[in-house]
């Protein structure tokens, strides 16, 4: 009899169920994948608390995509969702360019770190914000230009860094706490590009603080809208692909769970004291 992680109510990593499943038979247009790793996002909290409504519990894969022989099992959980966010941010949502100073929130996660090493590869300079030291000497360790520890004093350390010029983008996935500091971070007319909520959701404020603090641009994009194509998801996972397969970006695999300790990794999550990629192992 197989086994899998199961929520059958939203709620905290107690809600995630170690239980029996049938095989079951694939229909038209379905697959039956056997794991041999998974990858742990934070989005998986969001839908385990009930922050994203699933369609239906329990939730289920339906979208797939072939592996190349160079990318490995455990490699290729650590990196899909968290490569192919990276990939739309940098590459669709704000197009960075050579030259371009921009900010990675979260930069020793596992989207922040190969947020960090793709756009050194663009010919960005990045400054990396962290909450220990010991996340950002990880994040030194993959290319940053600069890596501020803690938010109190990010905008003036990025007024620092860029002589005054502020930013053309940051990309947070923080969410509350950093919200409004990160609009303090930008340039008249940047964009600000939030796409996760670690720290909570954000209440959109008054959208006269975009005007009052230089017309600036907010998006709050999602990988499901930028693959809902099938020939996005193809061309955002050969990008995601192209750039593992020649070094560029390497995947870190940090924390390794049995799959049936899934909620023992949530709690790890959740309390921050992961970096990288986390899979769990059947």
């Amino acid at each position: 009899m197989n086994h899998a992680i199961r929520v059958h109510d939203y709620g905290g990593p107690e809600a995630l169920v170690w239980e029996e499943v049938p095989v079951p038979a694939p229909r038209p247009g379905e697959a039956l994948v056997r794991h041999h790793a998974i990858g742990l996002n934070y989005i998986d909290v969001y839908f385990r608390t009930g922050l994203y409504k699933a369609p239906a519990l329990p939730a289920t894969i339906d979208r797939l995509e072939k592996l190349p022989d160079a990318i490995g099992f455990e490699q290729a959980a650590a990196m899909m969702l968290q490569g192919m966010t990276a990939c739309f941010l940098l590459t669709r949502t704000y197009p960075v360019q050579r030259g371009q100073t921009i900010l990675v929130h979260a930069a020793a996660g596992g989207v922040g770190l190969i947020m960090v090493q793709w756009a050194k590869h663009l010919g960005c300079t990045v400054i990396g914000s962290v909450g220990t030291e010991e996340k950002a000497k990880l994040v030194r360790a993959h290319g940053a230009d600069h890596v501020v520890v803690g938010t109190d004093t990010l905008p003036e350390r990025v007024k620092e860094i860029t002589g005054g010029a502020m930013l053309p983008v940051v990309f947070d996935s923080v969410g509350r706490d950093t919200f409004i500091t990160s609009l303090d971070c930008l340039a008249p007319f940047g964009m600000m590009v939030s796409y996760g909520n670690a720290s909570g959701p954000v209440s959109v404020p008054d959208i006269g603080v975009l005007a009052a603090k230089g017309s600036l641009y907010l998006t709050r994009p999602t990988l499901a809208t930028y693959t809902a194509k099938r020939e996005d998801l193809e061309a955002r996972a050969a990008a995601l692909f192209e750039v593992v397969a020649k070094g560029v970006v390497k995947i870190n695999v940090n924390q390794r769970f049995a799959l049936k300790d899934a909620a023992e990794a949530h709690r790890a999550l959740e309390a921050r004291k992961t970096t990288g990629s986390t899979v769990l192992l059947p």
